[in-house]
């Protein structure tokens, strides 16, 4: 109670919504006046344009290499388009892979891209080729809609195509999830903007639950993803998403799912109130629910996410920001509306990068091919671009992708497998059995050139850090060891570096922030052993700890599991005594 000579409190104020905010609400349904940029002769967007063009499946870049001498000779900068496909599973037909390769051809730079949540994005796309690569994107029968932006990215599940009950009704429920959660007047902007150019009456006028039924006018407040996984398989990383369902199984039938919700990797530099989380089990769902509480997550997020301080927006906040027992509350209350039924306890005991030759319930088979870095391209003798152009056109093979940035070639004839391994034999792609451990569990995300975020390489720098762990790793006797690596030229996490074995992450330069005693099976967060090391100081440092790892592991240990029960300050000695 105040008195007279009190101050009274200060009236609740509304924080400012950050600048995306205004822009999408002002978009008529992401339309904005995208319509007129990409028909005037310019090779780049406006900055709205920048942020609209992303729900389109689409981010505005830079060739960051050409920077220098573009400044030296006084001219802009030579914009490009990366388009992300939308891919629920990662699958895709002959017919859609070859299409995709041909467009990667005409409009990009030659190379498919194969990302960490099952998708292709293909890079250097012009500005003047962007409507005609969309269009034929949408030929194939695929899209990018919802590919990026504020709303639900990518649906993943694990993409072998065993033909068992469970991974069949995962993906049928990762199509169903996708479906029911993409933009909806959204998608009639992204066909009057890409396809027939068909106008429809004043969006504005159509009210919001009619319009968007699930987001609303200004959709989430930051990007939301959606995993499925099983606990024996955990290859989608499952505790690293917004929203994840896994499979309960009993007498090998799906009887329902853990609802876990509130993972995520991004954090910012100079914010320590951003970082990496694991999703929480919330609660089970039986199958044919699944669709429904992914809609309940959503729009809990849609109401109570950030809308001010993107660095802050994620799903993730809500749920940590809030504690477990509150977000199950308000879930159940608010949006789920129906008593919540504990989780099943299900550890996560394995992930499985589906490599190799593995037999179809159909007796079909199917090869998981290893992508370094999920680059598909033709360099030197590896010819691997045309290798998998060569195999899909000849046994016509279907194409799934993996989190793990790899490729899955599937519905293959017992009598084509000769065929398939001579033509792996003719263009050079190595077998997965013929690679080394350490390069198989590694990811990278794209970095420099072509992502404006990055502060350091990435996916061009990994490869030789790689070999020189392969080095290191043989000289201890412990090349046979399934030591995950991952690097990102950013602390955003794209390439979820935060849950590896071995996080490598950009600061800047040739400087990488590096973290251990993650998990190889994505059940735990590393933690950081020593800031800003530079590349060449990255493997004598780790080959350090390797060494007392090969001492002093117990028996089936791995190494992160080492990392994570040896005393934090002893591992930042032995990283420092091989060279600060």
């Amino acid at each position: 109670m105040t008195t007279e000579t009190e101050p009274a409190p200060p009236a609740s104020v509304s924080p400012k919504l950050s600048a995306v905010e205004g822009i999408k609400a002002g978009s008529k349904y992401l339309r904005g006046d995208l319509a007129e940029q990409l028909a005037a002769d310019t090779d780049h967007l406006s900055e709205d344009g920048k942020q609209l063009i992303k729900f389109h499946g689409s981010y505005q870049q830079e060739d960051r290499d050409a920077r220098k001498y573009r400044q030296k000779a006084g001219v802009g900068k030579a914009y490009m388009f990366m388009i992300r496909l939308k891919l629920p599973g990662g699958k895709l037909t002959a017919d859609q892979y070859l299409a995709i390769d041909d467009l990667a051809a005409r409009y990009g730079n030659g190379t498919l891209r194969l990302t960490t949540r099952q998708s292709i994005q293909l890079h250097g796309v012009l500005k003047v080729d962007l409507k005609a690569t969309i269009a034929g994107i949408n030929e194939a029968l695929l899209s990018t809609l919802g590919g990026c932006g504020d709303v639900n990215r990518n649906v993943v599940c694990c993409p072998a195509p065993t033909g068992d009950p469970v991974r069949t009704q995962m993906q049928a429920l990762a199509d169903a999830v996708a479906a029911h959660l993409a933009p909806h007047a959204g998608r009639q902007a992204y066909h009057e903007l890409w396809l027939n150019g068909e106008k429809v009456p004043d969006p504005v006028a159509v009210p919001v639950e009619e319009a968007e039924p699930v987001y609303g006018a200004v959709y989430l407040p930051r990007k939301f993803k959606t995993a499925f996984a099983l606990p024996e398989d955990n290859c989608t990383d499952l505790l690293a998403h917004c929203l994840g369902f896994q499979a309960v199984v009993e007498g090998g039938q799906p009887v329902g799912y853990n609802l876990f919700a509130g993972g995520g990797q991004g954090q910012t530099n100079s914010k320590p109130d951003t970082y990496p989380l694991l999703a929480q089990p919330i609660c089970r769902v039986d199958p044919d629910e699944v669709v429904a509480a992914a809609e309940a997550v959503v729009r809990l997020f849609r109401d109570h996410g950030n809308r001010a301080d993107r660095k802050r927006a994620r799903l993730k906040y809500v749920l940590h920001d809030w504690g477990v027992e509150r977000f199950r509350q308000v879930f159940a209350r608010d949006y789920w509306k129906r008593p919540l039924r504990p989780p099943v306890e299900r550890p996560i005991t394995g992930a499985d990068l589906h490599h190799g030759w593995h037999r179809q319930r159909d007796g079909k088979w199917f090869l998981g091919l290893s992508v370094e870095n999920g680059r598909v391209k033709d360099e030197g003798a590896v010819r691997l671009r045309s290798g998998l152009r060569a195999i899909v056109s000849r046994v016509r093979c279907t194409v799934r992708l993996s989190a793990q940035q790899d490729a899955l070639l599937g519905d293959i004839a017992a009598g084509d497998r000769p065929v398939v391994d001579a033509l792996l034999s003719e263009y050079g792609v190595p077998r997965p059995e013929t690679l080394p451990m350490v390069r198989k569990w590694s990811m990278a995300c794209p970095a420099i050139p072509t992502c404006g975020l990055a502060l350091t390489e990435s996916e061009r720098a990994l490869p030789g850090v790689v070999t020189q762990l392969e080095a290191a790793l043989a000289r201890l006797g412990l090349a046979g060891e399934p030591i995950s690596v991952r690097m990102t030229g950013c602390p955003n996490g794209c390439a979820r570096p935060f849950q590896s074995e071995v996080g490598l992450v950009g600061r800047g330069g040739t400087k990488y922030t590096l973290y251990v005693g993650g998990d190889v099976f994505g059940r735990r967060l590393n933690f950081e052993l020593e800031d800003s090391v530079p590349i060449e100081r990255i493997v004598p440092k780790l080959a350090a700890l390797f060494a007392a790892f090969k001492g002093e592991r117990s028996p089936g240990e791995t190494f992160g599991n080492y990392c994570a029960r040896t005393d934090v300050e002893r591992l930042r000695q032995l990283a420092a005594g091989a060279g600060g």
